[in-house]
């Protein structure tokens, strides 16, 4: 698995790139997360072989740069800000063709958005803008989000494929609003199913906190065996 820097408009990218990658993996990463993305394209590696290329792009300002929309804060001082589509609008126009550009890659080569916690909220929100991902790894993600499951009932999301994970004790905590996450993610399975969605949710022990980049891995590991043996539909 060879790894790569690069410069891509603008933001500094790491790239793990198979020998012949049957599938593009794409991942909003905070500052908090790029220390860890060697051991999980390592344990990606271990379960798909190396038929991946997998991109992972920093996020500077968390709360603004993956929210769907406006909020206010929910723990601490700071509220979320509403710039998810200027990242989407990043990942299209600037990421995806620099990167097939730069491997000569073909322009049907299955895309996988993932991510964790809130980036794993964004990468469900970008599937119900475009059709672009094949599937959506999201891992632990913020489905307690202010107003998220109404959207998520309305819309219709395009990506056929969409793993949903959550730790088992992520929902026992005093705050009122992150307590809801098990519910929601219950209800965000149902509502996929409901829509003919290939849809998996998968329980791990412990809290958010635990195991963030195996949880990330295993996400993004069934989105590319899902694809391998069904394709798009």
């Amino acid at each position: 698995m060879n790894t790569e820097s690069l410069n891509i408009g603008g933001k500094d990218c790491v790239v793990f790139r198979g020998a012949q990658p049957r599938a593009l993996l794409i991942q909003p990463a905070g500052d908090h997360e790029m220390d860890g993305l060697q051991q999980q394209a390592d344990l990606l590696e271990q379960r798909c072989g190396d038929g991946f290329l997998l991109a992972a792009f920093p996020i500077a300002d968390w709360n603004r740069e993956l929210s769907p929309w406006d909020a206010p804060p929910v723990f601490g001082k700071e509220g979320f800000g509403h710039g998810a589509a200027e990242t989407l609008s990043y990942i299209e126009q600037k990421l995806l063709p620099a990167l097939l550009r730069q491997y000569d890659l073909p322009a049907e080569l299955p895309v996988i958005l993932g991510g964790y916690s809130l980036a794993g909220l964004f990468s469900l929100w970008s599937a119900f803008q475009t059709e672009r991902f094949a599937a959506v790894a999201a891992a632990s993600p913020s489905v307690w989000f202010p107003q998220w499951i109404e959207y998520a009932q309305r819309e219709e999301l395009c990506a056929r494929h969409v793993y949903l994970s959550l730790g088992d004790r992520e929902e026992k905590t005093k705050n009122a609003v992150m307590a809801k996450v098990g519910d929601c993610i219950k209800t965000q399975e149902q509502l996929l199913r409901a829509k003919g969605v290939d849809c998996v949710l998968e329980w791990n022990e412990g809290n958010h906190f635990r195991d963030a980049e195996k949880r990330t891995a295993a996400a993004f590991a069934w989105c590319v065996e899902q694809i391998a043996t069904h394709g798009r539909s």
